[in-house]
């Protein structure tokens, strides 16, 4: 059954998420603290594609995106409303990034390894079921990645079990497999895997690759 999908966000993660729902028969509204700058990208989106604020973005999902800057991740809940949250599933794909360089390819993160982002961006919103994705892959490969050794590994977290379940069928859809790691504390391990993804495209400008975990 095909979901409303509200996308908080609007640089080039909000915009292709947006794409990959629409093109997997979800109704979506992406939001943008100026929608109308979307306008173009919206025409070329075509139907079932609608532009929003932050808060009637929030407000019309009946799943919500956070594809922001992990740095205004705090900002853009607070512009949503906390009540056009509340009890609904938030896909978190945010990273920590610092406003700073990479040293030697590695990503400088604002947080530390004893709190992750979706940690506090759950605490500031505690009625809604945060689950982490997207996160530890570049945009390009969000959506169905076509890679050699079948589905990659999407490695998620989230204190809801239900949440996360809901998580996995739609990352089914995208072409991922899905590793749920636990709690929300297993965001602290999830969100450095950006940091090790870039690596190799800081370094030698390679940035099509994804993670796979293998098991017995």
């Amino acid at each position: 059954m095909a979901d409303k999908i509200g996308v908080l966000g609007s640089g080039q993660v909000g915009q292709v998420l947006a794409a990959g729902f629409k093109k997997h028969g979800h109704e979506v509204m992406i939001g943008s603290r100026s929608p109308e700058k979307l306008s173009d990208w919206q025409a070329g989106a075509g139907q079932g594609v609608s532009l929003g604020t932050f808060a009637e973005t929030a407000a019309f999902g009946d799943v919500i995106v956070l594809a922001v800057k992990g740095g205004i991740a705090a900002e853009a809940l607070a512009a949503a409303g906390v009540a056009h949250l509340r009890g609904k599933v938030i896909m978190d794909a945010t990273n920590p990034i610092a406003e700073a360089p990479p040293e030697g390819g590695v990503l400088k993160f604002f947080t530390n390894l004893d709190e992750s982002l979706m940690e506090r961006l759950q605490k500031q919103v505690p009625e809604a079921h945060f689950v982490k994705a997207f996160s530890c892959v570049g945009n390009a490969l969000m959506v169905n990645p076509a890679l050699p050794g079948g589905k990659p590994t999407m490695f998620i977290a989230g204190n809801d079990a239900a949440a996360k379940r809901k998580v996995e069928a739609l990352l089914d859809v995208f072409g991922w497999e899905s590793e749920d790691m636990g709690g929300a504390a297993a965001a602290r391990a999830i969100e450095p895997l950006c940091m090790l993804w870039c690596i190799p495209g800081f370094l030698r400008n390679q940035w099509g690759h994804a993670f796979k975990l293998l098991k017995p």
